[in-house]
């Protein structure tokens, strides 16, 4: 999801208008994917990083997603998708946290597409996390496989990733799902997050669909 403050300087508005923008475009986006027969969908709202941007600039964009977090729900929910938050919440303010807890336990029960929203994530965290949480569970070290540790990561039950998109013409993961792109195939393109429509989506699905995946063979 990157490209929102600059979406918003190349039009003369504050970078929060940007944001703004980008939050907008979250529902279409998931929409429009799973329309066209993506299951699981991941978002990169927030990373562990961003906490060191300017404060005003944290706080409107924190204001932002409580605001914009139960009308998207909503209409995900209409769609019948799955719900869920990657990364830590004690760093969120206890509104959001609330906020975050009551929509998946809403939609919980769907049977549809899973939408997941990495939001204070950060690829390398995760892993650190986990790593505590299996010392904590007891797990004896001979007993460690990439299957039993891949439950203590934020996406235990998910699939690992097919294809990391990045919008706003970066070329890098920036700590983004590290682990689960072990194997991903990579897409970026220069348009900014709050123009990638569905045109943009089409181009980014037909690219993958001319990859051939070998997964480490041949």
């Amino acid at each position: 999801m990157d490209g929102n403050g600059r979406w918003a300087v190349a039009r003369g508005l504050p970078r929060l208008e940007g944001h703004r923008a980008g939050l907008n475009n979250v529902s279409n986006a998931v929409r429009e994917l799973v329309a066209m027969g993506v299951s699981h969908v991941t978002l990169f709202s927030f990373s562990t990083e961003n906490w060191k941007r300017p404060k005003d600039e944290i706080s409107g964009l924190l204001k932002l997603l409580a605001e914009a977090l139960e009308q998207t729900a909503q209409e995900l929910h209409r769609e019948n998708i799955v719900i869920r938050h990657l990364g830590r919440l004690d760093r969120l303010p206890i509104s959001l946290r609330l906020g975050i807890a009551r929509i998946m336990e809403q939609t919980h029960n769907n049977t549809g597409a899973v939408a997941s929203f990495a939001f204070d994530y950060g690829g390398r965290t995760e892993i650190v996390d986990a790593a505590k949480k299996a010392m904590e569970s007891g797990l004896k070290p001979g007993k460690i496989d990439e299957a039993a540790f891949e439950g203590f990561l934020n996406t235990a039950g998910l699939p690992d990733v097919d294809l990391v998109i990045r919008t706003g013409g970066e070329k890098r993961l920036s700590n983004f799902l590290l682990w689960q792109s072990a194997y991903s195939e990579l897409y970026f393109t220069d348009t900014l997050w709050p123009d990638f429509n569905h045109a943009e989506i089409e181009k980014a699905l037909a690219d993958y669909a001319r990859r051939q995946r070998r997964f480490g063979g041949l």
